[in-house]
């Protein structure tokens, strides 16, 4: 009779969605793996259908989709993928989304309207998802929202470590575009040796999207270099606003500093319009050709994303890709 051998050997699987498979080759690079191939395609109605050309069964399922535009289709399309794995027995599965979409509905503001972050976290749970992978949420309650392990990391060291090089650190101010962010602009601080901050008083109505109101600066960035700090930029009217503000106050420099480039609609005229010597950000998005220009850096989030993912995968510590410190 022959044995009967049992082995608990994990295997370290990598999916890509069709959203943003540069970012995943590079996360793959990172880890020294292949991409578990997948054949995914639309039918004429707009529905989506996948099937993974390999088996799953017993692996540890890492499913990469950036909630880029269209943001609904990348959504639908990385949920398919968590149902398909969970059905073909995939040991644990884990969402990879460095862009988590519809972030900024995480609160009700008015009555009868949703909390779509929520929605989101319940929709993945539902799927299959056994744990979330996200970068520099919109807020961080939202890590809450779902049952089960978050890992929300941050790209503070990535930025801080770049700009850092490029500044006269005395000379330097960290600038929050909102009074909300100036718990992020305190980190910002410390990493850049104590510098000083200031925020810009803003007012929104809650009824217009994409649109806010810029008032006063509330702090001293005369003749300063001024680093302005956000986790996005969507349509670049916050960003630009505060850089004209700064400048009427007498800044000598303005840099922007953001994770993730949406840069939807009129963002890369306005940016390119602007008075800012530089525009900071991550490859949490796809940023295509046409959207580029002279003062725009990327810099890839593929290593902090590899690294978190073998840390996953090994049952390791994360906690300092989590806290902003590396």
């Amino acid at each position: 009779m022959s044995e009967l051998r049992l082995t608990s050997e994990k295997r370290l699987r990598i999916f890509a969605g069709r959203g943003y498979p540069e970012l995943a080759d590079e996360v793959a690079l990172e880890l020294g793996i292949p991409i578990t191939p997948t054949s995914a395609y639309d039918f004429a109605n707009g529905e989506i259908f996948v099937r993974f050309e390999e088996s799953v069964r017993g692996s540890d399922a890492f499913v990469i989709q950036s909630h880029a535009a269209p943001v609904n289709k990348q959504i639908m399309e990385q949920l398919i993928m968590v149902d398909a794995l969970k059905r073909a027995s995939a040991k644990r599965i884990t969402v990879v989304a460095p862009f988590y979409g519809y972030a900024r509905q995480d609160k009700k503001h008015r009555g009868r309207e949703p909390i779509s972050a929520r929605l989101m976290a319940d929709l993945f749970k539902t799927a299959g998802a056994d744990r979330l992978m996200v970068v520099d949420l919109h807020t961080s309650q939202i890590q809450g929202f779902f049952d089960g392990p978050v890992d929300h990391l941050f790209a503070l060291p990535l930025l801080t470590d770049y700009v850092g090089r490029k500044v006269d650190r005395n000379r330097l101010t960290i600038v929050s575009p909102d009074s909300g962010r100036v718990r992020v602009a305190e980190r910002w601080s410390d990493m850049m040796g104590g510098c000083p901050i200031a925020f810009i008083h803003k007012m929104r109505d809650p009824r217009i999207p994409n649109e806010s109101k810029t008032g006063k600066v509330v702090g001293d960035v005369k003749g300063q270099t001024c680093i302005v700090i956000d986790d996005m930029i969507d349509t670049a009217g916050t960003i630009t606003k505060a850089v004209d503000a700064l400048f009427e106050e007498g800044a000598a420099e303005v840099i922007v500093a953001a994770t993730h480039a949406v840069l939807s609609g009129p963002a890369v005229e306005r940016l390119k319009a602007s008075r800012v010597s530089e525009v900071v950000v991550t490859n949490t998005l796809p940023i295509p050709e046409e959207a580029r220009f002279d003062r725009l850096t990327v810099l890839s989030i593929a290593p902090l994303l590899g690294r978190a993912i073998r840390e996953v995968f090994e049952d390791g510590s994360v906690t300092s890709l989590f806290d902003g410190h590396s």
